[in-house]
């Protein structure tokens, strides 16, 4: 179980995903991310996302993602934050706040 206190150190804030590229280099089919979070900068995920976005729908989405891991080198691209969603059995199902929240906003 986990206690209050590791989930509370767990960053996770709103983002808009401005930028989509393939990734042909990653072992399992992924896409290039770069995430807008406001204030905190733009930074970038590698999502295997495929089975359901497009990408061209991924750009203007808005997203919730871990921001506070520590990068991870996949390949040659650097992911900088986890992106979150839902895993079902069509594939992972994108985690977004509701309403029109600004970027960067934390979640709790």
């Amino acid at each position: 179980m986990a206690t209050i206190e590791q989930f509370q150190a767990i960053e996770m804030r709103v983002g808009r995903v401005i930028r989509v590229e393939p990734f042909p280099e990653a072992r399992k089919p992924a896409w290039k991310l770069w995430i807008d979070f406001g204030p905190h900068g733009v930074k970038r995920s590698s999502a295997q996302i495929t089975d359901l976005y497009a990408a061209q729908d991924l750009v203007g989405r808005p997203v919730v993602a871990v921001t506070n891991f520590p990068p991870r080198q996949i390949g040659p691209f650097l992911s900088e934050v986890l992106v979150l969603g839902a895993m079902a059995e069509d594939g992972v199902h994108l985690l977004r706040a509701d309403g029109d929240v600004e970027l960067g906003t934390l979640i709790g």
